[in-house]
């Protein structure tokens, strides 16, 4: 594990000259590093199923007793599934989004590999010191991801925002790491996990963690600078906001929830904010005119949706909500890169603007309307297996889960509403609207979005429900 975030942060370092070099071709071979995460992921599928957690550590600090301690249990190993999987196929999809003359590639090519070789070493660590060096290392990378054109104010201005929202959570969660570090005598989750302290130290300490978490994942109240951010590049929002970045925090709650879900203020907290956010989140999105607006807000919501199933702390609702995690990196980056194709053969992601894509371009019409129908929850995608698994996790849980259950499927009514929006705004064939003129699109630029919405199919779907079930 250590040795591929090093292949990332080597990768980061010659990705500029590789630019210069051969172009936006380029983008092909930096997008082997994450590619070589997912490889290597994949080859330990078999110990990590069986509950064989891979290890690793080496000194770090040895003066304070710090190790770089990395553990990649069932959790940590669909993270970096996904971590290496989608953070491959972006980049392979930026080969064909940027021009080959576009000033800013070589930097856009070193930072957003960096970010992917943080965003590893985040899910990998045990080390609780070590997870919040990577947490603020993802949150300096995507700030100068976010901004990447610095001639765009708004661009400066997203960035900015993020930058200060998840620090400011950030700086909270360290102080509650440390509070847990101090009573446990190790920063280390896998002995910490089973020596907490009690009483009102172990409730400030929660709370403090818990800030980290709901602004790194774009929670109420902080879900407003996640749709600020959406003037990131598209590979910029596939990536960050639907795979990773945003992950963070509902890895976080996934990771630390099986000890704290019995502390008084983790589950009041996660499912009322949870709720919230998928509410306004989901009406917002139905507001929406810009495509990818309607994502990043529906993005909102599905993270709410997230942190409600994860935060209500029970076996089945952490295998739900693994599974959740899944469809939803698979459907929201798919969609968030046919809203780039879109662009760039029609000339916009106006929904008012766009009309009769489906008949010009069938084909993306067919991996977008796989990817919605994940989103929609329509059987048998990953997502409705997910939201299947979810619904009935809550519908045996009883007392204060049926009334967490009524919200969730009154969320979920919101979400096929804009997913059919989505789908009508950007396909459609709309009267009194001249057809859009597109230009062709081709199989390396569509092939990245494709790949993700098979990986969303019904085959996909059934194995994940039966490995976790």
């Amino acid at each position: 594990m250590l040795a591929l975030v090093a292949v990332h942060a080597l990768t980061a370092v010659i990705a500029p000259g590789l630019v210069r070099l051969w172009g936006r071709n380029a983008l092909y071979l930096v997008a082997l590093a994450p590619g070589a995460t997912l490889i290597w992921a994949l080859t330990h599928t078999t110990g990590v199923r069986d509950g064989v957690p891979v290890v690793e550590t080496a000194p770090w600090v040895p003066q304070l007793g710090l190790e770089l301690a990395l553990r990649m249990g069932t959790l940590s190993w669909l993270m970096v599934v996904l971590v290496g999987g989608v953070g491959a196929l972006v980049l392979a999809y930026s080969a064909r989004y940027f021009r080959t003359d576009d000033p800013g590639l070589g930097r856009f090519a070193a930072v957003f590999v960096a970010f992917a070789g943080a965003m590893l070493g985040l899910v990998v660590s045990d080390d609780l010191l070590l997870l919040y060096v990577f947490w603020e290392l993802t949150t300096v990378f995507s700030y100068l991801l976010i901004g990447s054109d610095p001639a765009k104010r708004a661009s400066r201005r997203a960035a900015m925002q993020a930058l200060l929202v998840t620090t400011l959570g950030g700086l909270a969660m360290l102080a509650g790491f440390v509070m847990l570090g101090r009573h446990a005598g190790s920063f280390r989750w896998s002995e910490i996990a089973g020596n907490l302290p009690g009483g009102g130290y172990l409730t400030v300490a929660v709370v403090l963690i818990l800030l980290g978490a709901l602004s790194k994942s774009a929670i109420f109240p902080f879900s407003f600078w996640l749709p600020g951010a959406m003037a990131a590049p598209t590979p910029v929002s596939a990536y960050l906001h639907a795979a990773a970045m945003v992950k963070g925090g509902v890895f976080l709650v996934a990771l630390l929830g099986p000890a704290l879900a019995e502390v008084t203020p983790w589950r009041p907290v996660l499912l009322t904010a949870g709720l919230i956010t998928m509410f306004l989140g989901g009406w917002t999105a139905l507001r929406q005119a810009d495509l990818k607006l309607l994502l990043a807000y529906g993005t909102v919501s599905q993270l709410g949706l997230l942190m409600v199933i994860l935060g209500a702390g029970t076996r089945d609702t952490a295998l739900a909500g693994a599974a959740m995690v899944l469809a939803h990196a698979l459907f929201k980056a798919t969609l968030f890169l046919t809203v780039g194709i879109i662009d760039h053969v029609a000339g916009t992601r106006d929904l008012r603007e766009l009309s009769g894509l489906g008949r010009r371009a069938p084909a993306l019409a067919v991996v977008a309307g796989l990817a919605a129908a994940s989103m929609a929850g329509l059987p048998p995608m990953a997502g409705f297996v997910a939201k299947e698994a979810a619904v009935e996790a809550l519908l045996h849980g009883g007392g204060s889960d049926l009334v967490v259950l009524a919200g969730v499927v009154l969320g979920s009514a919101l979400t096929v509403a804009y997913t059919l929006r989505f789908l009508w705004g950007a396909f459609a064939g709309k009267p009194g609207v001249t057809p859009a003129e597109v230009t062709a699109v081709s199989w390396p630029f569509l092939g990245p979005a494709a790949a993700l919405a098979v990986a969303g199919a019904p085959s996909r779907a059934t194995t994940w429900r039966s490995g976790t079930g």
